[in-house]
């Protein structure tokens, strides 16, 4: 969501995006002309009249899980906001019986929280995790 109109975000999604992330972006993406959810979430400047690029992850109950507030000159990278997005969606999924550490990717192995892993992470970790 920003305060650009539905076209600039159809081009931007069919000329920037849809190159970087095959497909586009795979959400709807919705124009908050004016500002006002902007304003809500803190991010909206209203002496400059844009707002901050931020990222919110929001889940089916209207619970903030995530989010991410960055100045203009540092992009973001959507296909990390796709991975925490597939994250959050697992462990909800799962009903929190497995958690998805840094870098997780479906498919990839997940975390069992509980009094047995307290002071193993790092093996898991070490074993199991290992970065493509």
């Amino acid at each position: 969501m920003s305060i650009d109109s539905v076209f600039v975000h159809k081009m931007w999604n069919d000329e920037e995006l849809s190159k970087m992330v095959e497909g586009g972006v795979p959400f709807p993406m919705l124009s908050d002309a004016g500002g006002r959810v902007g304003k809500t979430f803190g991010v909206f400047d209203e002496a400059a009249g844009v707002e901050t690029r931020g990222r919110f992850i929001i889940d089916p109950d209207g619970v903030i899980q995530g989010f991410e507030v960055l100045n203009p000159p540092v992009g973001r990278n959507i296909s990390e906001s796709i991975r925490q997005l597939q994250a959050f969606q697992h462990v909800r999924n799962t009903k929190g019986a497995e958690v998805a550490p840094s870098g997780w990717r479906p498919g990839k192995v997940t975390l069992k929280p509980g009094p047995d892993l307290v002071g193993k992470v790092w093996t898991v970790w070490k074993t199991e995790m290992a970065f493509d």
